[in-house]
């Protein structure tokens, strides 16, 4: 009889326990841990020159159109890379204007997939303009930006993941690369071309 009643009261207080409220969880996101921003200063074998993370390497640019001194800095811990394209101006204006034009039509190639491209147009610490487009949604590049001094140089750069992750879960590392550009462009010099050897 007590084995009984202590098993009804065991079932009883059991049946109470049990809760049919379900709660979902709520949705989670890759767990990215930062580094902290650091720079160093590029070769001095380029027509440009600015600081660059410690935490990205300068690939050449392999592609089938690379010219010189194109160059990605690439993000190993990120996947990601910056894909800079130099072009020299000549002081030929028509020069300038094809790679403006050029620069304004690879931006607006996202077109399709972005729901916002907003452009700045900023003045760098050291007194350089540079034009630089944040893209919104799912698109493949989530910045865009370049900066000219209208007579020698030209310098164009564009933000790459080689990764299927969202744009949002990729926010924070967005945001880190972004703080990156800012840092490249506010540090950016020109140098003469030099010579071949």
């Amino acid at each position: 009889m007590r084995i009984g009643m202590f098993c009804m009261g065991l079932a009883m207080l059991m049946m109470a326990a049990c809760k049919t409220d379900f709660m979902p969880k709520p949705k989670g996101y890759n767990r990215i841990v930062l580094p902290e921003n650091q720079y160093q200063a590029m070769p001095d074998s380029f027509p440009y020159q600015f600081e660059y993370s410690t935490h990205a390497k300068i690939l050449k640019d392999s592609s089938w159109i690379a010219e010189p001194y194109w160059i990605d800095l690439y993000y190993p811990d990120f996947k990601a890379s910056i894909e800079l394209s130099y072009k020299p101006v000549k002081n030929d204006q028509q020069l300038l204007k094809e790679y403006l034009a050029t620069s304004y039509k690879l931006t607006s190639k996202h077109q399709v997939k972005a729901y916002a491209i907003d452009e700045a147009v900023i003045q760098t610490e050291t007194g350089k303009t540079a034009v630089i487009a944040e893209l919104s949604g799912e698109v493949p590049s989530q910045y865009q930006f370049f900066s000219t001094d209208s007579v020698n140089h030209f310098l164009r750069g564009a933000l790459y993941f080689n990764t299927a992750t969202k744009n949002d879960s990729l926010a924070p590392v967005i945001a880190f690369v972004r703080d990156d550009i800012v840092h490249l462009l506010n540090t950016l010099e020109w140098h003469e071309i030099p010579k071949a050897k």
